[in-house]
C-alpha cells in the first residue's frame, strides 16, 4: 500500500433502540461561548393559556467551533433538498392542487 494514500475510514455508530426512537422537540434555543457552541432543544406547550410557557429539555449538545460549522453546512444541504422536493410536490403536473374544473 502507498504510504501517500489516506486510509478510508468508515463510522460505524451503534443506537440503542431508546436513542434511535430519538426525541420529538418544537424549540431550540442556541448559545456560546469563547470554545464552543451550545444547542438546547426543548418540547414547549405552546397551547398553554397562562403567562408563562411550560417546556421540558429533551436533549443539550454541546459542540466544537469547528463541526458546528460543518453542522450549519449539512443542514442548510439537507433544508434546500427537502424544500426542492416540496416544490416539485406541489406542481400540478406531480399532483399539487390542481384548479377545480
Amino acid at each position: 500500500m502507498d504510504d501517500d494514500q489516506p486510509i478510508e475510514r468508515q463510522l460505524n455508530i451503534h443506537f440503542t433502540p431508546e436513542e434511535m426512537a430519538g426525541h420529538y422537540a418544537n424549540f431550540a434555543n442556541v448559545s456560546h461561548s469563547d470554545y464552543e457552541f451550545t444547542i438546547t432543544f426543548a418540547r414547549v406547550d405552546h397551547e398553554f393559556e397562562g403567562p408563562e410557557i411550560p417546556g421540558v429539555v429533551v436533549s443539550r449538545i454541546n459542540l466544537a467551533p469547528q463541526f458546528m460549522g460543518e453542522l450549519l453546512d449539512a443542514m442548510q444541504d439537507n433544508w434546500e433538498k427537502w424544500s426542492a422536493r416540496e416544490s416539485i410536490r406541489d406542481l400540478p403536473e406531480v399532483g399539487g392542487d390542481h384548479p377545480e374544473a
